[in-house]
C-alpha cells in the first residue's frame, strides 16, 4: 500500500506540474481553462510567475514527499491545496455560486485527501 500511495502522489505532482508548465509556456491557455484573462504584459507575467510557483512549488514537495515516502513534504502542497479550496469556499457566499465552481473544488478536495492518505501512510512507519 506504501508504494501504491507513493505513485498516487506521483501522479498528482505530475499533474500539478503539468499545469505549471502550462501557465509559464503557453499562459493563455490554460488561462482561459480557469477563467482568467490577463491584462496587459503585467497580467501576463503574473500568470507566468505566480501560476506556475503555486503548482510546482506544491509538486515538488508532493514529490519529494513521494520519492522518499515521508510525510513532512506533502504538508506543503496539503496547506497550500486547502488554502485554495478555501478559498473558493469563501467565495460562493462572498460571489454567489458559479455552475463551474464544484469541479475545481471536487480536484482540489480529492488531492487533498489522497495527499491526507499519503500523509499518514508515510507517517506510520
Amino acid at each position: 500500500m506504501r508504494n501504491v500511495m507513493r505513485a498516487v502522489i506521483g501522479l498528482v505532482g505530475l499533474f500539478n506540474i503539468a499545469i505549471g508548465l502550462a501557465f509559464l509556456v503557453a499562459p493563455l491557455k490554460p488561462a482561459a481553462a480557469f477563467f482568467l484573462s490577463p491584462i496587459g504584459t503585467q497580467g501576463m507575467a503574473t500568470l507566468r510567475a505566480d501560476f506556475p510557483g503555486f503548482f510546482i512549488g506544491a509538486s515538488v514537495f508532493a514529490l519529494v514527499g513521494a520519492w522518499r515516502g515521508e510525510a513532512r513534504p506533502l504538508q506543503v502542497p496539503l496547506v497550500m491545496l486547502s488554502l485554495a479550496l478555501f478559498g473558493r469556499v469563501i467565495s460562493i457566499p462572498v460571489d454567489g455560486m458559479a455552475p463551474t465552481a464544484i469541479q475545481p473544488m471536487t480536484v482540489e478536495a480529492v488531492m487533498i485527501g489522497l495527499l491526507l492518505l499519503a500523509y499518514r501512510r508515510f507517517s506510520a512507519r
